[in-house]
């Protein structure tokens, strides 16, 4: 098939005078994970009651793999799973029974119905307790079985709002791993949130929106290069093992590309470079042939903390 899409063309949501969402313009292509931010108010879950076709849009278009969500919904949403603001599960229920009834009302054929219940409960790490009631289940436990139900479509796409909010930290935890694992499987993920080291633990990209309209969207390194307006992408690496300070710094400080070392601890550095993507994927290549037991790179969740408070700042 062709690649997943998720496109606004023109969209704007108005409530009377109060705009919701203005003008927004963005399409998303591919299987990744894309992390849609902004503050609570900014229209985060209009845009995704748009994509599902649950409010209509005052203006503009939407579209799932190029296929208009309000001229033709049953076919673009077909193989669209998705998860907004966290439904509640019948208490006397247990997993397979409320993924049962979910299944009924999407439509999936009694042929396919089991083996789809099974395989969603497997993906969400939840076959210990399919046959127990969720009433007894933490507020993590029932988000997982909300994943599971938009998982029986067998989506390419999932539209994801705010997944581990309200949850404690074990919760929050558990099903940013699952996320994680969503992003295995050929899928595009399309997930709200408002917290910021989530996003950066999670999401390969960013779309950041505030008072209805969207400031950027782009890679994560490119977001945190381009606005974080300190002179280049960040990244922390891990080493497993302790290393002398003075050498591992000189030897990090010649890759080509690198602008700045900053020694964490004993085993972790923060590195400043440039180069964009490209730049990131050198560095990265460069780090593991120099046999010092590299174990982690990842963006630090500051770079796009940093990021996010410039562009919210300027559209206050």
């Amino acid at each position: 098939m062709t690649s997943q899409s998720i496109e606004a063309v023109n969209v704007s949501k108005r409530y009377g005078t109060f705009s919701a969402i203005s003008n927004l313009n963005v399409k998303i292509e591919g299987a990744k994970c894309v992390g849609f931010l902004g503050p609570n108010g900014a229209g985060k879950t209009t845009t995704l009651k748009i994509l599902t076709d649950m409010i209509r849009p005052t203006e503009g278009k939407a579209y799932i793999n190029g296929i208009s969500i309000h001229e033709n919904k049953r076919q673009a949403l077909a193989h669209v799973g998705d998860l907004i603001e966290s439904p509640e599960i019948y208490p006397s229920f247990t997993p397979k029974e409320a993924l049962s009834m979910v299944a009924d009302l999407r439509g999936v054929p009694r042929s396919e119905k089991r083996n789809r219940i099974e395989e969603a409960i497997t993906e969400v790490k939840m076959e210990e307790w399919k046959d127990k009631k969720v009433g007894k289940f933490s507020k993590g436990m029932k988000q997982r079985v909300n994943i599971a139900a938009a998982l029986l479509a067998e989506p390419d796409i999932i539209l994801l709002d705010e997944p581990t909010s309200g949850l404690d930290p074990r919760g929050m935890s558990e099903v940013r791993d699952i996320v994680k694992s969503l992003k295995k499987k050929n899928r595009l993920v399309f997930m709200s949130s408002h917290l910021l080291p989530e996003v950066a633990d999670v999401c390969d990209e960013v779309a950041i929106i505030d008072h209805g309209k969207l400031l950027v969207y782009d890679t994560l390194e490119n977001v945190t290069s381009k606005f974080s307006g300190d002179g280049g992408a960040v990244v922390e690496v891990g080493f497993s093992r302790t290393s002398d300070d003075s050498s591992s710094m000189e030897n990090i400080s010649a890759i080509p590309g690198v602008v700045s070392v900053q020694r964490i601890d004993s085993r972790n550095h923060r590195i400043r470079f440039s180069g964009g993507s490209t730049g990131q994927e050198q560095l990265l290549s460069n780090l593991a042939s120099m046999k010092m037991g590299l174990v982690s790179f990842r963006t630090p969740s500051s770079a796009l903390e940093d990021t996010y408070l410039n562009l919210i700042k300027d559209t206050q």
